[in-house]
């Protein structure tokens, strides 16, 4: 059995329903052709970089690479 892995910029976007700066960096990125959407955490941060992006958004990409890991293991 073959387990499908949602990328991480694609489940991103998807938490743009939750609320804190998990959400607003989801909103975000769902409003911006730009963001890496098939893009792993690395190339999301990357983006932040090159938008300039405030300190929060980066605080908020740690934490949700840390639920999309965890996510991601089962």
């Amino acid at each position: 059995m073959t387990v499908q892995i949602e990328q991480f910029g694609a489940w991103l976007i998807g938490q743009h329903s939750r609320p804190g700066w998990i959400g607003d960096l989801a909103r975000v990125a769902a409003g911006d052709r730009t963001f890496p959407r098939s893009g792993d955490p690395d190339r999301v941060r990357g983006y932040l970089d090159r938008t300039h992006a405030e300190a929060d958004m980066f605080e908020a990409l740690e934490d949700a690479e840390a639920l999309w890991f965890g996510f991601s293991r089962y």
